[in-house]
């Protein structure tokens, strides 16, 4: 890793990216997801739910969504409607009633109810997208996300947009983001990537108003509204712009 003393927002961004994960990261404890979740398939549940949701949100419904459903098995037995019921204040009610209980019956014939812990694995299971499995393996079992050869680095809105003001990258397209970061940083980075990314995006770097004043990162920053930037958030290729 470059001396993070000897770079400034005009270096480039393999030297730059990685130094800007380790401060994050330390920073935000080593990312933390802010789902609640005592099992790995409640950090399942959770992060299914939490699509064009909240973490907030998410916790609220799950905190007696758990007690009622402690298992797939209880998902599997249970009345599609009445599970609609419990999770509706996460939106999308009726699909992710479909996935959770997709997913448990499938958890139930392959693994016999575990939540297995490899990318291939988790994205065969119904309702189990890329960016969900990297989220789960990254946060159950970090060690596992780092040798898996299939896992990567989730990216959600915060990433997407901080990845941009960064210049790590200048896609729109989530897989293409992937890509970027992927080259960008160490593979033992990729698990806490995202998730102190997502942090500074909450909590720091906002859509509308990023606090660079209070930013860790700003010096490092080719957005930084301090230097008088240019927001790059807002420079995005599409999958079609060459």
């Amino acid at each position: 890793m470059a001396d993070a003393g000897e770079l400034t927002r005009r270096s480039p961004k393999r030297l730059r990216a990685p130094v800007i994960i380790a401060r994050l990261d330390e920073l935000y404890d080593g990312g933390v997801v802010e789902l609640d979740w005592t099992t790995h398939f409640e950090l399942l549940v959770a992060t299914i739910l939490s699509a064009q949701s909240t973490d907030k949100k998410v916790n609220e419904v799950t905190k007696q969504l758990f007690v009622r459903y402690p298992g797939p098995e209880a998902y599997v037995s249970a009345d599609p409607e009445q599970v609609q019921r419990e999770i509706y204040p996460t939106g999308f009610y009726r699909q992710k009633t479909r996935s959770l209980q997709a997913m448990s019956q499938a958890l139930l014939e392959r693994h016999d109810g575990q939540v297995p812990l490899t990318m291939a694995e988790l994205v065969a299971l119904p309702g189990v997208a890329r960016k969900t499995a990297n989220v789960v393996l990254g946060a159950a079992a970090p060690e596992a996300h780092i040798a898996d050869r299939d896992a990567g680095i989730a990216v959600d809105t915060h990433v997407k947009r901080l990845s941009r003001r960064f210049a790590f990258t200048r896609w729109n397209d989530p897989v293409k983001i992937e890509g970027d970061l992927m080259k960008l940083l160490p593979k033992a980075q990729w698990p806490s990537a995202s998730l102190s990314i997502i942090l500074h995006g909450r909590r720091v770097c906002d859509a509308l108003r990023p606090r660079c004043a209070d930013c860790v990162v700003e010096r490092l920053c080719p957005s930084s509204q301090l230097a008088g930037r240019r927001d790059l958030a807002g420079q995005a290729r599409s999958m079609g712009g060459g």
